[in-house]
């Protein structure tokens, strides 16, 4: 551990009366042999008040950025583009569904501090000045067997703090650990709790959820983050409308699992941009058998429930846009019965969002029976696309051989211009040599 650690740790540690520890994810990361693909947080902490503590980094050449006397916790750096968080031991009192402690006491005991952690796996401490290991809640151990364990009984932990719930889903994505069975008992009976959460810290989690694959390389880890979510019934509290596909079963010759567990293997296959859109694609599904007896329209169905889904959660406008366009066209052609032309013309007026589409109706695909090979729909507008490209067919208006200024110099009105550069792209599209500015002057006139 000391040949990772700043240099002005081991001088701070130094300066210290009381041992100086480093806690949390770089201890457990360091023992797990997990490197990490953004730089390491460097929690430390000490028996040593924060107040005590800031002469001590100050005089050791530290800069103090904040400090918040109530929780004894000092913001601070070592002027080497190190960034550090201090915490003076405590033990903390909660009130059943409120996130923040109701009361904190400051303490010179390591197992009290421990036990205010959430997993042992992160209750790890290494002495800086010594060079040696603390674990007084067994947090190696589990470390060793790939277990997440809560530092306390888990009805207990969970109780204190709903957004632990989701903590336990990505720490279990992220490292790929399983959670044992108390783990997993006390989040289930907590986890309404997660309605105390704040929309913007729920959708923080799921998004790191959903790309935690790439945090340690773990394989997969996005779609085991999912299964701990709808394990402990977390999933309900979040989506719903989602978990209404749960047992939900489908037709045997195209599908091999309900509808909810195909829109968690529908995540897991899409890449890490579309991954939330694809666990929602089919959003609709329940809701219309539900209503209808069918499933016909859970597309618009669908887009409709994702972008009210979407907005509790505070998603940016730009997400609610894209997962509305895209899962109402999800099944676009589906039967591959569409004609060539009225596919150019789509494909000519959808240019921006086609490599987003072509992907969330691959990872649809393969997420109906584990199928890896590429989807028929895709395979044909793949070739169509081609075809499109060697004839030189514009996909998108800054590919058209005319602009809105040309057509304003020729007396198209201002308000006319931006439908007839889209009839002339649809047109161009299943015809792509009157791609030229003469000619395409020429149409616009007769538009």
């Amino acid at each position: 551990m000391q040949k990772i650690l700043p240099p002005s740790l081991l001088r701070l540690a130094n300066a210290c009366n009381a041992p100086l520890y480093i806690v949390g994810g770089s201890v457990r990361d360091h023992l797990a042999g997990l490197t990490a693909s953004t730089p390491r947080d460097w929690d430390i902490c000490s028996p040593t008040l924060a107040e005590r503590f800031v002469e001590i980094a100050r005089g050791a050449g530290f800069t103090v950025q904040a400090v918040y006397k109530n929780t004894g916790t000092v913001k601070l750096s070592d002027g080497e583009n190190n960034d550090f968080e201090y915490s003076c031991f405590r033990s903390d009192k909660y009130i059943r569904g409120l996130h923040t402690p109701v009361e904190i006491t400051f303490t010179t005991d390591i197992t009290l501090d421990a036990r205010r952690r959430d997993f042992t796996v992160n209750a790890i401490y290494y002495d800086i000045a010594k060079g040696a290991y603390a674990d007084p809640l067994g947090g190696i151990a589990d470390l060793r067997e790939k277990r997440l364990s809560t530092v306390a009984p888990a009805e207990k932990v969970f109780g204190e703090d709903g957004l632990r719930l989701m903590r336990l889903a990505r720490f279990s994505a992220q490292l790929g650990f399983r959670p044992d069975a108390d783990c997993l008992q006390g989040a289930t009976a907590n986890a309404n709790l997660l309605r105390d959460v704040s929309p913007e810290r729920i959708f923080a989690e799921l998004t790191a959820i959903l790309c935690a694959d790439g945090r340690y390389g773990v394989p997969n880890g996005h779609y085991i983050g999912l299964k701990v979510l709808d394990e402990t019934r977390v999933l309900d509290e979040i989506f719903p409308a989602l978990t209404r596909g749960r047992g939900m079963q489908q037709r045997a010759d195209y599908h091999k699992y309900d509808v909810l567990e195909h829109s968690l293997r529908a995540a897991s296959y899409a890449p890490r941009n579309l991954r939330l859109i694809a666990l929602l694609h089919d959003l609709g599904k329940p809701f219309c058998k539900e209503r209808d007896g069918n499933s016909y329209a859970h597309p618009e169905e669908g887009a409709r429930l994702a972008v009210e889904a979407l907005s509790l959660l505070k998603a940016p406008k730009r997400l609610l846009v894209q997962a509305e366009t895209l899962i109402r066209l999800h099944m676009y052609d589906f039967d591959c019965q569409t004609g060539e032309n009225k596919l150019r013309r789509f494909f000519a007026t959808h240019g921006e969002i086609l490599d987003d589409l072509l992907a969330l109706k691959q990872a649809d695909y393969s997420a109906c029976t584990d199928v890896l090979s590429p989807a028929p729909t895709v395979e044909k507008w793949k070739r169509i696309l081609q075809k499109m490209q060697a004839e030189g067919a514009p996909l998108t208006l800054k590919q058209l051989a005319v602009t809105g200024k040309e057509l304003l110099a020729i007396g198209i009105p201002a308000p006319e211009i931006s439908k007839t550069l889209t009839k002339l792209l649809t047109h161009t599209a299943v015809n792509p040599k009157d791609n030229q500015t003469s000619r395409l002057l020429f149409l616009a006139r007769k538009l």
